[in-house]
Formats: C-alpha cells, structure tokens, sequence
C-alpha cells in the first residue's frame, strides 16, 4: 500500500491535507518537519507533501529540512511555505511580497501537462502567503499565476518536483481536489489502495501478531470509537476479548442502562458493567482545572481497568478508541503547532500502567472511522450518533463537579437533544450539547426573583471535529428548547447560545 509523509511546518490546515489525499484513496500520516531523515526514510514513503506554515524561510527559527530531503528519489509536492521551502533549497529566490495574497485568487494556467492538467483557466484558488517565489530553482518551469503572484505552481517534471503557492486541500480552491489527484496519481503513480476494508483485514492480522494469546479488555465508552475498537479486537482475539463499560455519574440520563443493554443483547459483546460514580465524584471533588479532570478521569478508569483485569487473570492489553484528532490534539510534536488538549486516552493516562495499549483506530480520522463501522456491520443509529467526549459531563461542567451540577446537566441535555431530534436536524449536527457555567443570574419566575444557574448550547457542524461551524439554528427551535430547560429543570434560570466556530474555539468548552 503507497504512503504519503505530510511535514508538517505549523499550517492550519495540515490535517485537512491528510484527510483530502486519504480522501483519494492514498495513505497519509503526518510527521513534525524536524523529523530525522533517516527515521523518514524507515517509514518508506512514496511521496512527500510540505505543508505550509506562518513563517519566512529567512526568519529567524524558520522551520527548515535537510536538502537530502530532495534526494530520496520519490516525488515532492510544496503547498504554500512548502513550495517557499523547496525554492529557497533548490537554488531559487524568495523574497516578500509588495501585495500579499490572503482569500480569494484567479489563476492564470501557462501549462496543462503536469499539475494543472484539466484544470481551467481562470479558477477560483485560495492564497494565504506574504513571501512569493521571484525565480524558480533551475529545471522548474511556471505552470500557473496569479495577478499578484508570479509562481503560483512551479514544476520539475523530470524529478518530480512540484509546487503551489495556493492550498488546493480547502473547498475554497475549487478544483483542489483536481490538482491533487494529478499530483497522486499521474505524476506520482500511486496507487488508490487505502479503503476500510483493506484496514480491516490488515488491521486484525496486526493485532493478532501483537497480542498473540493474550487476554485483552477494552474499555467502552458509549462512542462509536471505543465500539468499533472492541469489534475489530473481538476479530482477531475471538473469546479473549472482555469489555469493560464504567459508569462514572457522568453520562448522559439514562445512559449506562440503556447502551449495556445494547452491547449485551445487539452486538453480542462480553461486556463487564461497573457502577463506579462515587469513586469518580471523590476523585473530581473541588477539582476546576480541566486538565486535571482529563488526567484524574483517565487514571481512575485505568484503576478501575486493572482491578477488573486482576479478577479476569492474565490480561496482558488495554484496548482503546484513540482516534488520529485525539493524537494530534493531544501531541505538541506535531511541528511548530501548540498542544491543544489533553485527551483522557492520550495525555490523560498515567505514566505506569500493567497493560500495553492497543489503539487500531489511532491512525484514523472520524469520517473514516464511521466508515469503517458501516464495513463492520454497525447499526446507522448508533454510527450517526454524535461524539461524546470520554470523562463524559466533566468537561461540559466548567468548574466544580457536584451531584447537583451533574443533575441540572443531564436534565438540560436531555431536553436538548429530544428537541433537536424533533426539529429532525440530530443528523445534520456534528455535536449538539449543553455546558454548564460556573456563574448564577438573576431571574423572575413566578413573581419571584431567582438566582439560579447559566446554561449554554452548543450545536456545531463538523466533518472530522478538526474544524467546526456553529449552526445557524431557528429563533423558534432556540426558543423551545430554552423555554423547556427553565421551566423544567429546576435550578436553571437563564440559556444562551454559543455562536463560536474552531478555530478560534474548541468544540467542547474544556
């Protein structure tokens, strides 16, 4: 199978690179820039992409590779400050802009027979740059520019070399998916081999060899990503396999009973149930910080796994839905980009542990998760059912976790979510949930004046939760659910609504 390595040097939008050439049929992984060349070289990739990135290839700490890079006889594609890179490497010139390009451009096509082969002349592309290439190293030619931008795709056909200055993996470049596919394809002769049921069938052959004889648990969630996790497990391990779902008193209302009757009955696990709320509680008592709760959350559930683990015997693996988004949110070694988050399953497990992990999704996006649920025969509901974040309620309750607080959210939520599945938008939502504030309001309910909690709503559309829109939802649906979460839930006197896309935000609030 062909693999494609993303360095990445800081862009925003190196993970939608990954997900549009996966998109295409073509492995992608992602590597931070500062990777060894020899460690790039033992992944054996096919090809190489060079995201773009905020910097000047001459400032100062410029993130910058190893010419030898060039060197590896495979071919190179430059987006953006990858294109400024490989120029600058080569024996080109770079220099700032007198007009930079941030948004919309028109692209001028000087020739059809490399990249920009059966792209028009004329299209719409999305520029974000303040440096442009003046001269392009020797044995490139100019296939492309714009009115401000003299290089907007540069070639080396004879070495394989390419590079735009646009970013052809956001929708606003309109035949990005076109230029990519030449890049993939006709220049590079990959191969379209990535697909979910070639993952599946190499996938359980990989922890067959990992976990061998081995007993192995795994620790359900209620999410898509802990039950696909468990299904492919159960394929390689067979009886081996034993789930474990906690309930930590903060799921959703009702929640526990309903999904073990579910995992037992419809999907044929073996599934372990623990009532454990108390033993949460107590951990998250006066606790506000929320990586402190993702930590506590996620050492407590691994207590808890090996207590269950010792009454089993002989369990050698922990089994968890770690998706690719977690990784990289979780990971500050992505490139120059920040750490976002700690994930209860990533930076959120404790140092010592008695299990090995086995995590088969974690090179997986969410769309190709749900894919994959579908090729192992998952009912639609429970596929389309939206995320729901692993310490569950703690990272919804901004401030102190108390039964109370617990009470007064899972009242609220349900509401929520049995109006927006009434209005028949659930499926058009990515996530839809409420947050509840650490402040109180004044209020008039009955005459009376009350000083009673803050709700918020959140309901965002999103393809794989790297990037979120706020949905634009109906004054009316707004007005029903708030109107039912204060005459409902007691405790609750004010509801407003978040209108906060990521980035600048996150989806969850902690």
């Amino acid at each position: 199978m062909n693999k494609v390595a993303i360095l990445d040097f800081g862009s925003q939008y190196t993970q939608l690179i990954a997900r549009k050439i996966r998109e295409q049929g073509v492995f992608s992984k992602i590597f931070p820039f500062s990777i060894r060349l020899s460690r790039l070289k033992r992944e054996k990739p096919d090809a190489i992409v060079l995201s773009g990135g905020p910097q000047s290839v001459y400032g100062k700490n410029a993130p910058l590779i190893s010419r030898e890079t060039f060197e590896m006889g495979i071919p190179v594609l430059g987006i953006c400050y990858g294109l400024q890179l490989m120029a600058y490497l080569l024996g080109g010139k770079v220099v700032p802009s007198k007009k930079r390009e941030y948004g919309f451009a028109s692209m001028k096509v000087l020739d059809r027979n490399g990249m920009l082969s059966g792209v028009r002349d004329g299209g719409q592309v999305w520029m974000s740059h303040g440096d442009r290439v003046e001269k392009v190293p020797p044995g490139f030619t100019i296939a492309g520019k714009t009115a401000h931008c003299g290089v907007a795709v540069m070639e080396d056909r004879e070495k394989k070399f390419f590079g735009v200055q646009f970013h052809p993996e956001v929708v606003h470049t309109r035949q990005g998916k076109k230029v990519l596919s030449n890049f993939l394809f006709s220049l590079s002769g990959l191969q379209p081999e990535w697909g979910m049921g070639s993952f599946v069938e190499r996938k359980v052959k990989e922890i067959r060899q990992e976990v061998g004889n081995e007993k192995v648990i795994c620790g359900l969630s209620g999410g898509v990503d802990s039950l696909v996790t468990s299904l492919l497990v159960q394929k390689a391990v067979k009886d081996n396999l034993f789930c474990i779902f906690v309930d930590n008193g903060l799921l959703r209302k009702g929640q526990y009973r309903d999904l073990m009757d579910k995992f037992r009955k419809k999907l044929s696990l073996n599934v372990i149930g623990v009532e454990a709320a108390q033993q949460f509680l107590e951990k998250l008592r006066g606790v506000t910080s929320p990586e402190r709760k993702r930590k506590l959350i996620g050492k407590t559930f691994i207590r808890i796994f090996e207590g269950e683990a010792e009454k089993i015997g002989d369990v050698g693996f922990l089994a968890q839905g770690t998706i690719y988004p977690d990784v990289i949110e979780s990971n500050p070694v992505r490139g120059p980009s920040d750490s976002i988050k700690s994930h209860h399953n990533v930076g959120g497990l404790p140092s010592r542990m008695m299990f090995r992990l086995v995590e088969p999704l974690r090179e997986l996006f969410k769309d190709e998760v749900r894919d994959l649920a579908r090729e192992l025969g998952v009912d639609r509901d429970f596929i389309l059912q939206h995320p729901f974040p692993g310490p569950g309620l703690a990272v919804r309750i901004v401030g102190d976790i108390t039964p109370e607080r617990i009470r007064l959210l899972q009242e609220a939520d349900s509401v929520l979510i049995e109006e927006i599945k009434k209005a028949g938008i659930y499926h058009k939502l990515w996530q839809a949930f409420v947050v509840l504030l650490p402040v109180k309001s004044v209020g008039v309910m009955g005459d009376q004046r009350t000083y009673q909690s803050v709700v918020v709503i959140r309901l965002v559309q999103s393809v794989d939760g790297m990037t979120a829109d706020w949905y634009p939802a109906e004054a009316k649906l707004l007005s029903r659910i708030s109107n039912r979460i204060v005459n409902e839930v007691e405790g609750v006197n004010r509801v407003v609504y978040d209108v906060t896309s990521k980035p600048p935000g996150t989806i969850e609030w902690e």
